[in-house]
Formats: C-alpha cells, sequence, structure tokens
C-alpha cells in the first residue's frame, strides 16, 4: 500500500514515488526532507528546524500506521554538511529515547530542493 491511499498529511512527493511502501512485516519509506506539509515548502532558516521537520514529517508516517520510533530499525541518513553531525545526533536522541536503530550518515553533495538533510528508515510491525 502506498502513501496515496492513506489519510496522513504528509507533504506531497517531489516526483513519481511513494511515501512509503509494506511488505510483509516491514515499512520502508522514501527519503524525508525538512518540508511543512502545511505548505509544501522546505522548512530550512537553520539545521535545527530543518531535522526537526524532517523528524516530524517520519512521525507523520510512522502514526499513520500505528508504528512508533521504537519500530524503527534501519535509517539512512544524507547530509549535505557534516559540520551539522553533532546536532543531528543531539535531535536525533530525543526521538529514539536509547533505542537506536542500525544507520548510516553520509555526506552529499546536493539533496532535492536544496534540503540540508534527508532521512529514509524501515520500520518492523
Amino acid at each position: 500500500m502506498d502513501s496515496s491511499k492513506n489519510k496522513f498529511k504528509a507533504p506531497k512527493p517531489l516526483a513519481s514515488y511513494s511515501h512509503f511502501i509494506k511488505s510483509n512485516n516491514l515499512l520502508f519509506s522514501s527519503g524525508q526532507i525538512g518540508i511543512d506539509p502545511l505548505t509544501n515548502k522546505l522548512v530550512n532558516s537553520s539545521f535545527k528546524e530543518e531535522m526537526i521537520q524532517v523528524m516530524n514529517n517520519i512521525e507523520i508516517i510512522l502514526n499513520n500506521n500505528s508504528l512508533k520510533f521504537k519500530n524503527i530499525i534501519k535509517v539512512n541518513i544524507y547530509l549535505t554538511d557534516l559540520n551539522n553531525f553533532e546536532m543531528l545526533n543531539k535531535i536525533y536522541k530525543t526521538y529514539f529515547k536509547n533505542k537506536y536503530p542500525v544507520r548510516e550518515t553520509v555526506e552529499v553533495s546536493r539533496l532535492p530542493k536544496e534540503a540540508n538533510i534527508e532521512i529514509s528508515f524501515i520500520a518492523e510491525f
């Protein structure tokens, strides 16, 4: 099932993709950037605000599927500047409450909409 068949209000996809796909007992998400679902504009006045918006968008997907952050088992994080790594970890910890999924964080040259961060995940039902 894709996100177009659900009632949650995530930002509109930027291209031809689903926000998530369910397969067996897993939920695979597309990369989430800091787009505000109400305005469909990127929240990027600061890295902190952008990161929080990304996490809020992830939470929308999780909540709509009766999941929580503790259900996430794998995370992929893409940053345009690894100097934001410390801030990323500070915010990240507040969502996972000491039950951290496996993850990697890589620096990339560019992200859609000139975002500074993009996160995709796999969650287990």
